[in-house]
Formats: structure tokens, C-alpha cells, sequence
């Protein structure tokens, strides 16, 4: 049986990251590849639950951390999405952890292909699942194109500066239209997961999603077409948050990437192949 173990890493000045690894009673898992999750906005970063049995079935394990402002992890004023790279290597090598897989769904896509981008060979494999594409130097509708009107609000006050999201934070509400009827069937099944890892997320007010807004719409730090590994692009054709344009974007611009469009999915209900990328990359794990 899965138990969490949650370790807090320091870093010079202060800063912490609170991680969290998969463990089992069977000293066999110890040997099983780790994968980093890369979690969402807003969610804290816990290891994803539902996927715990197709990780054991394929050889792998969880790893996972707050991402800085969330739950136990300090926050990281100006951070980018590359920064993820340098935290995750510093959780890694403190766990003692050498190699490693990344998956993330959607804010988490972006990190876990940054972490793939800049750190190398230390990366076996990728997933990005419901993942954002870099913010374009030209073109920038296209970028918004296809997203609900209220997320694509929320993502243009980014774009314009932490002061402007922060003013957007305190008059924007919630619109359950941003998810499909598939979406919404996924949260009262076993992706409901997903609602127990929101709450905590935001205890400490909106500061981490902010900031993780603010990261999406500005220059990531890296270039995805350095991302040598393998990678799997998820993405479900009726996404209303992040459009499925963007994992097409994304699979131009990866050199060795597979692009696997799911019609009819949304946002959450993609989440129900999750399981097969999990397989995926238990596959991709003796590179």
C-alpha cells in the first residue's frame, strides 16, 4: 500500500520546498523510477492519488512538491516557468534521487517541460497533459483563442503585470462554464482527487496562483526545443482552459514529441487517460 512521505528542503536564504515521495511496506520500491507531478493552478502539489495503481503496475513511483506560495513551500517573488528546473533538481537531489520521468497537468504541463528542457539527460521522459504552450513574441490572440471568456480575462491581466492581476483577482468569479459536462462528471468520479488538493492551495490567499499566471504569460526561461527526451503531449479537443492548439503548438516545436488529441475530452475528463500516458512512461524508462 502507497503512503505519502512529506520532506521540507531548505535552500541558502531561507526559502523551502515542501516534497512529497510514494513509498511502500515492499523495499522493492525503492527500485521503481520516479516520476515527478507537476500540479495545477491552484492545487498544492500531493502526488496524484488516482494514479497511484497504474504507477506500481508499470514500475514507477511519485514524487512531487508545492510549487513556491503554495501549502508548505515558500514563496518565489518573480519566479519563471524554468525556475521549476533548479527546485525540482534541488528536491531531487536531496531525496537522493538521480533520473527521473515529469508529468504535469495543466499550469504543471509547462513546469515539467521546463524541467525537461533545461535539465537534460536527467530527464528520461515527459508528459504534459491539458499543458499551456509559451506566450508567442507575435500573434498573441492566437494564444487566447478557443479559451472561456473567463479564463481568457484572467490570463490578459497577467499578461499586463502582477498589479493588473491582482486588481482582476478581486472582482473575478467563478463560471462553472469553464469546464464541460465531461469535466464536470470527471470531478464526481475519481479525478474528485483533484477538489481536495484546490482548497489548501488557497489558504494562504491567491498570491502562488498569481504568480504562476504571471509565469504563463511571460518568457518561460527556456526554449522547448531543447527538450531532447521523449515526450507525450495529452490534450482533450474540447478544452474550454487551455486549448488544444497549445499541445499542437507545443508538438512543432519538441523535436521527439507524440501529439494525442482526445475528442470530446475537456480539461478534467482528459485526466481519464492519464493511466495510459502513466504506461507510457513506464515504457520509456530503461532509456
Amino acid at each position: 500500500m502507497e503512503q505519502i512521505r512529506e520532506t521540507d528542503v531548505a535552500f541558502d536564504g531561507g526559502r523551502v520546498l515542501r516534497a512529497y515521495e510514494t513509498v511502500s511496506e515492499d523495499a522493492s520500491s525503492d527500485a521503481r523510477t520516479p516520476v515527478f507531478w507537476f500540479h495545477g493552478t491552484p492545487n498544492i502539489g500531493a502526488p496524484p492519488a488516482p494514479l497511484f495503481a497504474a504507477a506500481a503496475e508499470h514500475g514507477l513511483r511519485w514524487m512531487s512538491y508545492d510549487r513556491p506560495g503554495y501549502g508548505g513551500s515558500s514563496p518565489n517573488p518573480g519566479r519563471t516557468i524554468a525556475s521549476a528546473a533548479s527546485d525540482v533538481a534541488a528536491v531531487a537531489d536531496a531525496l537522493g534521487i538521480g533520473r527521473f520521468a515529469v508529468l504535469g497537468h495543466s499550469g504543471g504541463g509547462p513546469h515539467a517541460l521546463a524541467c525537461a528542457a533545461v535539465l537534460g539527460d536527467r530527464v528520461v521522459a515527459a508528459v504534459s497533459v491539458s499543458g499551456l504552450a509559451p506566450f508567442p513574441d507575435d500573434h498573441e490572440d492566437t494564444w487566447y483563442a478557443g479559451m472561456h471568456r473567463g479564463a481568457e480575462a484572467t490570463l490578459r491581466a497577467a499578461r499586463a503585470g502582477r498589479e493588473e492581476r491582482e486588481a482582476h483577482q478581486a472582482k473575478s468569479e467563478y463560471d462553472p462554464e469553464m469546464f464541460t459536462p465531461a469535466d464536470h462528471a470527471a470531478l464526481e468520479g475519481d479525478w474528485k482527487w483533484i477538489l481536495s488538493v484546490v482548497g489548501p492551495a488557497l489558504d494562504d490567499g491567491p498570491g502562488a496562483m498569481i504568480d504562476d499566471d504571471v509565469a504563463y504569460t511571460h518568457p518561460w526561461g527556456c526554449d522547448p526545443a531543447a527538450i531532447a527526451a521523449p515526450t507525450l503531449l495529452l490534450h482533450g479537443s474540447e478544452d474550454r482552459m487551455n486549448p488544444s492548439s497549445h499541445s499542437e503548438s507545443l508538438a512543432r516545436q519538441i523535436p521527439n514529441a507524440t501529439l494525442r488529441l482526445s475528442p470530446g475530452d475537456g480539461h478534467i475528463s482528459i485526466l481519464r487517460h492519464a493511466a495510459e500516458a502513466v504506461a507510457w512512461l513506464g515504457s520509456q524508462r530503461s532509456r
